[in-house]
């Protein structure tokens, strides 16, 4: 394929889809909005599942490296009630890929940039403007003023997209606030916390809010409390005092969590976009990921932007002489999978913000006799 192709987003989507249509043979350029790899903190692990992040990682070549970076002993994961009182306790088989096993954000992105070229990543490009040329293709402005031409713009630039703009009018909604701290060096500074958290994942569930923590590969302690969304201004949420006032009356084993972060609190607003949301296929452009589906992030963003990639780059590679074809082949796919999902991020959002989170959560989260325990 000689058409000049432009991926919009340097996350896990845009560089899973650069890394497969690569391998293909296939040239692309990422522009990304950071200043370099190390220009901020990627986030906490996730765990990747096999039909979708992990099946992305064999079609781009990676799977083995993958092994060598997850942790499969991060698949632990405990939920506590309000007491400290344990509710559902799933353990891993021991050094077992068979589930879902966690791997660093961090990690997982370093993985994928270092498979690519290094001309592959144009950094420090934040897309401003993607403008329709007359005679097909796009013309691309970014940040400082610099333009760049393409014949295929694929949006892989997240919740607040500039590329869905030019699809949808799709608005996102409020769904829930989350306020985010670190612990580093638990073991050392915080061991008490260190072994309450254990290698994976500890949620404390209350009612309609959720004080929980996960364990990175470098030892630190990720924190996060999930509240339900409310007209408040998120300067109240960087106050610890604030957020301990949330927890009044829980465990202080528990709520020690907050006591032990590093600096200020961060918080956010997490949010949505309408689910079934689809638009007219248009010659040249696309979205994946958060750009095309953002969902409450229950365990599916990063997992269904990974497929996407993998899908969209399989329909480029096996359709060369027809892009257009290649690409809406690709959407109507992906509406139809996502949509699905979409519904069930929604549901378990609501379940795990209700006011009976903890029953439901446990109810969810219980085996059946014959069935394995879900990954959180």
């Amino acid at each position: 394929m000689k058409m000049r192709i432009a991926i919009a987003g340097g996350g896990l989507g845009g560089l899973t889809l650069a890394r497969i249509l690569h391998r293909h043979g296939i040239d692309a350029v990422v522009y990304e909005r950071e200043a370099t790899r190390s220009a901020r903190t990627q986030g906490g692990s996730l765990d990747l599942h096999p039909e979708s992040g992990q099946l992305a990682l064999a079609e781009a070549g990676l799977a083995g490296r993958f092994r060598t970076e997850a942790r499969p002993e991060g698949e632990e994961h405990r939920i506590l009630d309000p007491a400290g009182r344990t509710l559902v306790h799933h353990r891993p088989q021991p050094g077992s890929f068979s589930g879902r096993p966690e791997i660093d954000r961090r990690a997982l992105r370093d993985l994928l940039l270092d498979s690519l070229p290094g001309d592959a990543v144009a950094w420090q490009h934040r897309l401003v403007a993607a403008t329709p040329r007359p005679d097909g293709g796009f013309e691309l402005t970014f940040d400082g003023g610099h333009r760049a031409d393409c014949d295929i713009l694929i949006g892989a630039d997240g919740a607040r997209s500039v590329v869905r703009s030019l699809l949808t009018d799709a608005k996102l909604s409020y769904v829930s606030t989350v306020v985010e701290l670190t612990i580093s060096d638990a073991d050392r500074r915080h061991p008490d916390l260190a072994e309450l958290v254990g290698p994976g994942n500890l949620w404390c569930v209350g009612v309609s809010q959720i004080l929980a923590a996960q364990r990175l590969g470098d030892g630190t302690i990720r924190v996060g409390i999930s509240l339900r969304a409310e007209d408040r201004d998120l300067e109240t949420y960087r106050s610890k005092r604030a957020l301990l006032d949330l927890f009044e009356g829980w465990d202080p084993g528990l709520t020690a969590l907050i006591e032990a972060g590093d600096g200020t609190p961060t918080p956010r607003r997490i949010e949505a976009m309408p689910i079934g949301t689809r638009w007219a296929h248009q010659p040249g452009i696309t979205l994946i990921g958060d750009a095309a589906h953002l969902m409450p992030p229950v365990g599916e963003g990063a997992n269904q932007a990974m497929l996407d990639a993998a899908e969209l780059a399989g329909e480029l590679a096996a359709n060369p002489a027809d892009p257009d074809s290649a690409i809406r082949a690709y959407e109507e796919a992906m509406f139809t999978r996502t949509h699905a999902i979409a519904e069930m991020s929604a549901r378990v959002q609501a379940m795990m913000l209700s006011p009976t989170a903890a029953e439901e959560i446990t109810r969810f989260f219980t085996p059946r006799p014959s069935e394995p325990a879900p990954a959180g």
